[in-house]
């Protein structure tokens, strides 16, 4: 923004805006608040701007109050029309106009839609980092079957970032892997409103449902004996008794030949259970997408 011909206090107005708006948006989403003292709908936006801002202050967000009585150069540069008028500003550019987010919803779902595309520098995107690959070596574990240790990570790291999803997630998987259901099902219940959304505790929950659906059996080759003959029941039984033991590829092999022979037996109830199973394993694991493409096959080959 040119000085050059302006007037001292417009350039005052200048050097105050590039210090309080242009440079703390080299690193941060400045959220630029036009306003006025006589403006009544100024003066309402004003709380949800204020309290959306702070809550997402660990994630790289300020605002910026603009006084259009007190700063009119810089209200015209902006081609402020009318109040209130707030724009989002980062690396020194006008991103995204959120003059119409008037409800705390609104202007959060603005903010995480801007966020997620822009390398907006943070307290909490800093601590994502440090944390990435402590969950994938949890994971890793998990998946090699160590269970308790597993957990023994999870519960760690979770000490670092007691309401993550993907860790809270992670460890009511490791619980249920150990038969320890309702310890994983109080995990799930402490994590906040917002933080129990997401896909990974999708994961979790359908895992968890699973885990209450079967139930270990103590001679599963007696029941393979059964199974043997053709007798559904206990070839269902049987698939349960498997994934309560935590063999899924025997129950996926169980499963898969009960839909091939009769894929209406019991209203489908092989194939729901089977997909029961991909979802705690989840959708986009390898495992289950080789084992999809073998439900396929049967369904439409």
């Amino acid at each position: 923004m040119a000085t050059l011909g302006l007037s001292p206090q417009e350039k005052e107005a200048v050097e105050a805006f590039r210090r309080d708006v242009v440079e703390p948006s080299m690193t941060s989403l400045v959220v630029i608040d036009f306003w006025a003292e006589w403006c009544g709908p100024c003066k309402a936006l004003t709380p949800v701007l204020e309290k959306v801002t702070a809550d997402y202050a660990a994630k790289g967000v300020t605002l910026a109050k603009v006084d259009v009585d007190a700063n009119q150069f810089i209200a015209a540069q902006f081609q402020v029309r009318s109040i209130p008028t707030v724009y989002a500003m980062f690396q020194g550019q006008l991103v995204a106009d959120l003059t119409s987010a008037r409800t705390e919803t609104q202007l959060r779902t603005m903010l995480d839609q801007i966020l997620r595309q822009l390398p907006v520098q943070s307290e909490e995107a800093e601590a994502e980092a440090e944390l990435e690959p402590l969950i994938a070596m949890a994971e890793q574990v998990l998946h090699d079957g160590d269970n308790a240790r597993a957990l023994s990570i999870f519960e760690q790291i979770a000490e670092m970032a007691p309401e993550h999803p993907q860790i809270a997630a992670g460890r009511a998987r490791a619980l249920v892997a150990l038969g320890r259901v309702d310890e994983a099902e109080g995990v799930l219940a402490a994590l906040p409103e917002e933080a129990a959304k997401g896909a990974e505790i999708e994961q979790a929950r359908a895992a968890l449902a699973l885990a209450r659906e079967v139930a270990p059996v103590e001679d599963l080759s007696g029941l393979e004996a059964r199974a043997a003959s053709g007798d559904m029941d206990a070839r269902y039984e049987l698939a349960g008794g498997q994934m309560a033991a935590g063999d899924r590829d025997a129950a996926t092999a169980t499963l898969l030949a009960m839909i091939a022979e009769d894929r209406e037996w019991n209203e489908g109830a092989a194939k729901a259970r089977l997909l029961k199973l991909f979802e705690a394993v989840g959708l986009e694991d390898p495992w289950v997408s080789a084992q999809r493409r073998k439900l396929s096959a049967i369904l439409f080959g």
